[in-house]
């Protein structure tokens, strides 16, 4: 059975106007995911705004989380830092706080040669919580390749790959050379992975629509093409977002849509145009618009 199964939500960080980090609407969020049935929580990853937050802040949110989730779902906790020292850092502090586990990239800053990935990732086991691998090639320089995986599958605590490259035939050769665990790691793929092996889905939009986000990886999983395709196909407009640099503007904005408003984001991160916000208002209602209804 996979560890880490089932639709994981990567939490956005809640802020107040002020920008301050709202810790009781972070709770209140856990609190609501939970209730509409997602399978666990991610703190502090690429949508959580972990490089905008101090490092106190950034070690509230986490104890913020796990405290919310009681035991009741697994946290996992994002790993990322500049340096592979600082990584075991907050891999350590993920551990002693009671996560599940950690999502961990590759180093950030610097394009490394294959045996300083994995040194890296070995420091990162030493700890001993279990990893999973962040493949994500688009916004960072390393591509971790089945080939290359399959060469980190042999370190003792790696069990698992999100997989962000935006290439479904990943996940067959992942499975084929590997024994890990894999977990989707783009929105707009979660249906297709679902289908072809994926156990788990780190998921973005689901943030704002978590019911829905539960019910289309289940149909998919079973396999229940005609519940799944009508749903994704509402979603999946919104799932594009996932893959865009302004994720977490448009993702905090559907929370605002659906009725749990997250605050702003932190700069560098500034309201988006206009017209990009009433794009996401209109594939917002059509994916919340009861089935034969038109507008």
């Amino acid at each position: 059975m996979a560890r880490f199964e089932g639709v994981y939500v990567a939490l956005v960080t809640p802020f107040t106007a002020e920008l301050e980090v709202d810790y009781k609407c972070l709770a209140e969020l856990c609190e609501h995911l939970i209730a509409n049935g997602i399978s666990g929580l991610v703190p502090t990853g690429s949508l959580g705004e972990y490089a905008a937050l101090s490092p106190e802040e950034r070690s509230q949110v986490v104890h913020t989380v796990i405290d919310a989730a009681a035991g009741r779902v697994p946290v996992v906790v994002g790993s990322a830092a500049p340096s592979t020292r600082q990584a075991v850092h907050w891999v350590q502090h993920a551990k002693d706080a009671g996560a599940a586990g950690v999502m961990a990239l590759p180093p950030i800053n610097y394009n490394p040669l294959p045996h300083e990935v994995t040194a890296h990732f070995e420091a990162l086991s030493e700890v001993g919580l279990p990893i999973i691998a962040y493949n994500n090639p688009h916004d960072y320089k390393v591509d971790l390749t089945p080939d290359i995986l399959a060469d980190l599958s042999r370190i003792e605590n790696i069990v698992a790959v999100k997989e962000f490259s935006g290439d479904v035939r990943r996940i067959h050769a992942i499975l084929e050379k590997t024994e890990l665990e894999v977990m989707i790691g783009v929105d707009n793929l979660a249906m297709e992975g679902a289908l072809f092996g994926a156990t788990g889905w780190i998921s973005g939009v689901p943030n704002a629509l978590p019911k829905e986000g539960v019910e289309l990886f289940r149909f998919a999983q079973a396999g229940n093409m005609a519940e799944a395709s009508a749903l994704y196909r509402r979603l999946l407009p919104l799932f594009h977002y996932d893959a865009s640099p302004q994720l977490v503007q448009s993702i905090k904005y559907m929370m605002e849509l659906a009725g749990f408003p997250v605050g702003p984001t932190r700069p560098p991160r500034l309201a988006l145009p206009q017209a990009d916000y009433d794009r996401i208002r209109e594939a917002f209602e059509a994916a919340v618009r009861p089935s034969g209804v038109s507008s």
